[in-house]
Formats: structure tokens, C-alpha cells, sequence
């Protein structure tokens, strides 16, 4: 007994003493956390280390102390903190994240590679900032390698290796003419061919020509530029194509040039036409692929781009292409989408209404992609928001819809197409803009059915199931031109995505409209088309066509046309179905009760399926609607 009560005295006081080294250490390790935040990281590396002499098992010190290694530069003892850490606890993250870049820092790229993979393995969720970090090690790893390949061929003495050391250094004399510097920076634009010069021009500060000349720089930056300050520019843009393309690191380099950063916008609306195109072509090398858009979002103010690169739909040449394309890439990055917000209400959508009531003045291939851009930056909610709420977008809208009346030309039905597509999906949001619009917006869309383009013909189908709901007054007069019969038609000739509209359609006009409920008794004898949609394997389209027969069927004699029909069975089916969306079910319980109401002799055939049971269930939905 003696023995256990010294024991557990024992543990008592280590308890005690791990307690109070564990405040000691916590207060150390926010005092090293401070100075980190300071910037004074020997500082930051000792307070970690007092505290690690109190507690010598805790993780977050270990962590602390080799992330402030890491910016001293002691990657060796960053590696060995970041396994010390491991020791503590083998899943801690940020010991892999921080062990990866000091290995990444010393070249060590399979390792570094190998301790991202561990984070993956560790939390799946983590591939995002995985990818990003085996990006930036594989680039690391390539920038190196090129390097390596550049010097022996310097070494070697090839001539193609050494002329590019020799221009820089010609581009390198002072105070030359503007026209001296726009022959030498051609002449070296020449030179570059292949991945081996492109890096040359980097190793032999081939950047550095904007900073280190001024009357370069003087040329370039320049607010108005004579004829020689324009050609010289040209050039300059020639050159960064050329070493460029294809390459990561470079592009990294001139992006993170002060100026150039500050001046591509600018050159971009600059209204000369050859700097113009040779801006967007050296920003289209960025745009087409992913980490060159990355690059853009992090290192460019891209608020006003959408609006700068917008107006060159204006433009009749290859520029409006050029632009479209940069465009339609950018979109496909959210952080560019979420820039866009700021600049949206006050300049872009004035300006997209402009031209969208000037296709007459424009080019219209690039304004069919330019709005069809605007549709895809509304899979982000506050842009679609934004636009759905600016009467004069709708009213530009539906003046482009008028003059494709007019004109029956090519371009125009790809603008027309474009632009439905755009209301579809601004017709996602709700308010009161577009009940004000929706009699105007669905009675152009009853124009449209007629449209020998069944691509056109779809999608107005498609505006008409999305915007009926927004106002009664719209479903009764698309009810009086005709709406039921015409959707009948369509059901017919089938297609899904056709059908899907069409159905939606009806289902929304027949739920409140007994005009509509007649007519579509009337146009589908013995409800023909429906009981074929409700053999359809997509459940939006069984689920309306069932609402539809459900709503039908007060229409006197419309039950008793179905009697000899399979009906009961596909009901039945749906109603005791297990799919994915209930109101499949609800539906088509309802519309069962509603037939054995109006028709008591489909409760027979009811009977044979044994379905009473699901009957049963379905009349309280009769019952509370």
C-alpha cells in the first residue's frame, strides 16, 4: 500500500509539474508568435526553443520554430523540427506542408513530392492546395533543369547561345536612338526559337531592359506614343511572346514586373490598334492555361477586365476574337468571377446593354460569345443577381430578340441563341424586375416557336418554363396564343432536353389556367403524349407529366377516355417508386386518386394491381389541395 501511495504522490507531481511547464510554454511560444508577426524570426527561434525546454513533446513549437527556419533560410533544421514534430503527432499536416517546401528550397523535389502526397493521404480534402504545391514543385523542378541544359550549351560555345548574351548586352549600351533599341529588341526577338534561349534571356536579366533603360521604359510607359514609341512597343510585346510561351517561369517574371503589370490594362485600352492585338496575344499565352491564369489573378487587378476586354466587340478585325478568348477562359477561374462583382452594376452591364442594342453596329460572332460569357458568369450567384436586376439588360435583351425577327442571317440566330440562353439562366433568380418583363419575355418567345432552328426553338421553350411562373398575366396570353397545342406538337417529335421544357411548361400553365387544362385534354387525345412521357427514364419529365394529368382530369370526360388504357399500372408504378425526387411520387399518387374519383371504374383495375393500399395514401393529397 506504501508503494502505490509514493506512485501516485509521484504522478500527482508530474501532473502538477506538466501543468505548470505547459503555461510556461504556451506563454513562450505567443511571445515567439509575436516576433514572428514582427518579422524578427531569431527572436521567434529562441522563444520557441525556451519553450521547448519546458515542453519538449509539443507539436505546435516544433511547427512554429521550423516555419521560422524556413525564412531564415535553415532548411536542414526546418526538416529536422518538421520530423520532431512527426514524432509528436504523426498526422500533423503542417510539419508534411512545411517539410515539403525545405525540401522544395533545397532541391530535394522527389521528397518534397513525397511529403504533399502524405498531406492527400492524411485529409483528401486537402487537393486543392496539394495541386498547387506539386505545381509549383514540378515548375521548380523544369526551371532548374533548363537552366542546367542552357549553361552547357553556353559552355559548348553554340552560337545560337551565345547571341543572346551578346544582344542583351547591345540593348545594354545608354542613351542610343528609340529606333537603335526597336532594331536590337527585333533582332533578339529573332533569336529566341526555343526553350533554351528563352531561358538565356531570363539568366542574362533579360527582364531587366524596362528598368534599366529609360528611354525603353520612357517608350513604353509613355501616356501618348509617337510612331516610333508605337513600333518600339510592338517589339517589346513581340519579344515577351517569344520568350514567353510555353514557359512557366518567365511568364511569372514579366507578370511580377512592376511595369508591365501596371500597363497592360492600359495598352489594352490604349486605341492603337497593333498594340492592342499584340497585348492580347501575349495575355492569351497566360489565359489558356491554368497556371497562366493563375498567374493573372494573383499578380493583376483584373476588376475592370471584363469591361476592357467587353468593348472589343466592337471591333471588326481579329481583335474582338482574340478578346472573346481571354475572356472565356478567364471565367472558368471563381476568383475571376468573384473580382468581377465590384465593377459589374456601374460599368460592365451599361456597357453589355450598349452593345447588345448595337448588334447591328458590331461583330456580331464576338457578341454571340460575349454573351454567352455574361450567361456563364451567372453560375455565380451575386453576378446573376446583379444582372437579373437591371431593367435595361432585360430591355436590351429583348431588342436584340426583335431584330433577329428582322434578320435571319447566321450571326444573328448565334446571337439570338446566345442571348436566350443568357435569360434562361437569369431566369433562375426571382423578382420583381422580371415579373414586370415576364408578358413582353414569354409573348417573344411564342415568336420564336416558329423559328426554323430547333436549337432556337428549345431554348425559347426553355425561357417560356422559367419565366411563366413569375406572372399569372404571362400564362394567360401564351394560354390564348396557342401555348398547349404548340408544347403538344413539340412533345411529339420528342428530344429530352425539349421535352423537359415543354412538359414544364404545360404543367405550369395547367395548374391554375382551365383554358389550358381543355385545350391539352383536346390537343392529346386519349392523353397520348403524356402517358409516353411517363414512361420516360428522367424523373423532372414523369413527375410534370403526372402533375399535368393530375390537373387535367377534372375536365368532364377526361378520366373515362382512359379507361382502356395502362394508366392505373404506370401511376402505380410511379406512386409506390422509389425516386430520387418525391414530388415523382406525390404526383403521381395525386393524379391516382384524382382518376379513381372522376372514373370509379378505374378503381377495378386498381383492385387487380392490388394498389388500393397506395390509393389510400394518395387521397390525403387529394384532399389538401
Amino acid at each position: 500500500d506504501g508503494f502505490l501511495a509514493i506512485l501516485e504522490k509521484d504522478a500527482k507531481e508530474r501532473a502538477k509539474r506538466r501543468k505548470r511547464n505547459e503555461h510556461l510554454a504556451n506563454a513562450l511560444k505567443e511571445k515567439g508568435n509575436d516576433a514572428f508577426r514582427k518579422g524578427d524570426y531569431v527572436i521567434a527561434i529562441q522563444r520557441y526553443t525556451e519553450g521547448l525546454e519546458k515542453l519538449k513533446d509539443k507539436q505546435e513549437l516544433y511547427t512554429n520554430r521550423a516555419q521560422a527556419y524556413l525564412k531564415m533560410h535553415e532548411y536542414e533544421k526546418a526538416i529536422g523540427d518538421c520530423e520532431w514534430a512527426l514524432k509528436c503527432n504523426e498526422k500533423c499536416i503542417k510539419a508534411y506542408f512545411l517539410m515539403g517546401k525545405a525540401h522544395l528550397a533545397l532541391k530535394h523535389y522527389s521528397e518534397s513530392r513525397q511529403c504533399y502526397e502524405k498531406i492527400l493521404q492524411i485529409d483528401p480534402q486537402k487537393e486543392s492546395l496539394i495541386k498547387d504545391c506539386m505545381n509549383e514543385v514540378n515548375l521548380e523542378e523544369k526551371r532548374m533543369k533548363d537552366e542546367e541544359r542552357a549553361m552547357k550549351e553556353v559552355q559548348s560555345g553554340k552560337l545560337a547561345a551565345l547571341s543572346i548574351k551578346e544582344l542583351l548586352q547591345k540593348l545594354d549600351r545608354p542613351d542610343q536612338n528609340i529606333l537603335y533599341y526597336t532594331g536590337g529588341i527585333r533582332l533578339l526577338t529573332g533569336a529566341v526559337k526555343d526553350r533554351t534561349e528563352q531561358t538565356l534571356f531570363r539568366t542574362n536579366n533579360g527582364f531587366s531592359i524596362l528598368k534599366d533603360n529609360e528611354i525603353v521604359r520612357r517608350g513604353f510607359c509613355g501616356e501618348r506614343k509617337n510612331t516610333a514609341e508605337v513600333d518600339l512597343s510592338v517589339s517589346l510585346l513581340f519579344l515577351w511572346q517569344a520568350v514567353c510561351a510555353g514557359n512557366e517561369e518567365n511568364q511569372r517574371l514579366l507578370l511580377t514586373h512592376p511595369d508591365v503589370n501596371v500597363q497592360l490594362p492600359k495598352l489594352l485600352s490604349s486605341g492603337v490598334s497593333e498594340i492592342q492585338k499584340e497585348t492580347l496575344a501575349l495575355i492569351s499565352l497566360y489565359s489558356e492555361n491554368e497556371n497562366g491564369r493563375r498567374l493573372l489573378i494573383r499578380h493583376q487587378d483584373l476588376t475592370k477586365w471584363l469591361q476592357i476586354l467587353m468593348t472589343f466587340v466592337k471591333s471588326t478585325d481579329a481583335r474582338a476574337s482574340s478578346a472573346m478568348n481571354i475572356l472565356s477562359d478567364l471565367t472558368e477561374e471563381e476568383r475571376f468571377k468573384s473580382q468581377c462583382r465590384a465593377t459589374l452594376s456601374t460599368g460592365v452591364l451599361p456597357l453589355f446593354a450598349q452593345l447588345l442594342t448595337s448588334a447591328k453596329l458590331v461583330n456580331r460572332a464576338a457578341l454571340a460569345r460575349c454573351i454567352g460569357i455574361m450567361g456563364n458568369l451567372c453560375a455565380d450567384v451575386v453576378l446573376r443577381m446583379q444582372m437579373a436586376e437591371c431593367k435595361e439588360c432585360w430591355q436590351a435583351c429583348l431588342k436584340l430578340v426583335d431584330e433577329c425577327f428582322d434578320v435571319s442571317v447566321p450571326k444573328y440566330q448565334e446571337c439570338l441563341f446566345a442571348v436566350l440562353g443568357l435569360m434562361m439562366n437569369l431566369l433562375l433568380e426571382s423578382n420583381v424586375i422580371i415579373q414586370y418583363f415576364a408578358v413582353d419575355i414569354s409573348g417573344r418567345c411564342m415568336s420564336l416557336l416558329r423559328d426554323k432552328d430547333g436549337r432556337i426553338v428549345t431554348r425559347a421553350i426553355g425561357v417560356l418554363s422559367r419565366v411563366l411562373p413569375a406572372s399569372s398575366s404571362a400564362v394567360e396570353e401564351v394560354v390564348k396564343g396557342g401555348v398547349v397545342k404548340k408544347m403538344i406538337k413539340f412533345l411529339k417529335a420528342g428530344g429530352q432536353i425539349t421535352s423537359t421544357y415543354g412538359i414544364k411548361t404545360l404543367s405550369i400553365c395547367t395548374r391554375t389556367n382551365r383554358q389550358a387544362q381543355e385545350d391539352l385534354v383536346k390537343s392529346d387525345k386519349r392523353f397520348s403524349v403524356l402517358l409516353k412521357l411517363l414512361d420516360s427514364e428522367n424523373e423532372m419529365i414523369v413527375g410534370n407529366a403526372a402533375f399535368c394529368l393530375g390537373q387535367c382530369l377534372v375536365v368532364p370526360g377526361a378520366a373515362t377516355s382512359l379507361l382502356n388504357s395502362n394508366v392505373v399500372m404506370i401511376l402505380l408504378k410511379h406512386a409506390g417508386g422509389d425516386a430520387a425526387r418525391t414530388l415523382v411520387q406525390e404526383n403521381a399518387a395525386i393524379a391516382l386518386g384524382k382518376l379513381c374519383v372522376a372514373e370509379p371504374r378505374h378503381i377495378l383495375q386498381l383492385r387487380k394491381l392490388n394498389g388500393l393500399a397506395i390509393l389510400n395514401s394518395a387521397m390525403k393529397y387529394v384532399h389538401s389541395i
